[in-house]
């Protein structure tokens, strides 16, 4: 394990399939650290990863991407939602492809998921070890997209996607202790996110919560101020990144499962590359 540091995990819809890579290989080599925070799909494939599941991150996310319960217009049209949440966040982890609860419950690491109050606009961070903590409820929560997917109603609050409010949590991590992390990006390091397009589609859609559409309308400055401030920390030694080298041909909601796998195994590849790197960084953190 990597003691005192902590693991930020970017979501980014079927990008993340780069962070399942790299957390199958962390897995693989028992690699893990104390605390985790994720946001969105980095939230989800934390959870297989700290259970231990080798292998059901790509069976859940690659594999079964194909049917159309999972993603597609169909989806959209009957339900309102392109991603089948049901079909999620309830039958795969239920029963095709059970996640191991118990697994998890027992595991030392703290996860913590980020989500976004749709009535206030903030952050709402869920811990694993809150003694109320539903983990389907809370990854369904901060994986609802804008416009895509139907609010959750959960623990008194209105919520949807985590990472409109907060994309890479890396300050969450440093207010929780944790004054050095690894930090997996699921964009390369010369991305830059652009105004919301469709400012008037926004406000028209969440007129009745002033605050969220306010924060949606930042978030291309909240993201870049955030990967700004990761170089920072990267360059100060006190990050360390895991990151895509070259602009991703998956998007969000990539359907193409030929894609998917050899995304996931890019990440995996870039883990085990730099493995050794971050071994050698995490000890010089301990001697400073």
């Amino acid at each position: 394990m990597m003691d005192a540091i902590g693991l930020v995990l970017e979501g980014g819809g079927m990008r993340a399939m780069y962070t399942a890579g790299v957390l199958e290989y962390f897995l693989e080599q028992n690699v893990y650290f104390p605390y985790t925070v994720g946001v969105s799909a980095g939230a989800c494939v934390a959870t297989s990863y700290l259970s231990r599941q080798k292998g059901r991150n790509k069976i859940v996310n690659v594999d079964m991407v194909t049917d159309k319960r999972y993603i597609s217009w169909g989806n959209y049209f009957r339900m309102g939602q392109m991603f089948g949440m049901d079909f999620i966040f309830d039958e795969i982890p239920n029963r095709l492809v059970p996640f191991d609860f118990g697994a998890f419950a027992a595991s030392p690491e703290e996860l913590v998921a980020a989500t976004t109050d749709v009535v206030t606009g903030e952050t709402v961070f869920y811990r694993k070890s809150d003694p109320d903590f539903d983990v389907l409820t809370v990854l369904r929560a901060s994986s609802s997209l804008p416009f895509i997917a139907p609010i959750v109603d959960f623990d008194g609050r209105r919520l949807l996607d985590g990472g409109i409010s907060d994309p890479i949590p890396l300050k969450q991590a440093e207010k929780d202790g944790m004054k050095r992390n690894v930090v997996v990006l699921t964009r390369d390091d010369g991305y830059l996110k652009s105004a919301n397009r469709f400012a008037w589609i926004v406000r028209r859609v969440y007129r009745k919560f002033p605050a969220f559409v306010k924060v949606m309308l930042r978030r291309h400055q909240i993201y870049n101020g955030q990967t700004a401030y990761i170089r920072e920390q990267e360059a100060q030694g006190n990050v360390f990144v895991i990151r895509p080298q070259r602009p991703l041909e998956v998007g969000r909601m990539e359907k193409n499962a030929a894609k998917l796998d050899a995304l996931y195994w890019q990440g995996y590849e870039d883990a085990k590359r730099l493995l050794p790197s971050l071994r050698a960084w995490s000890e010089a953190a301990v001697g400073r």
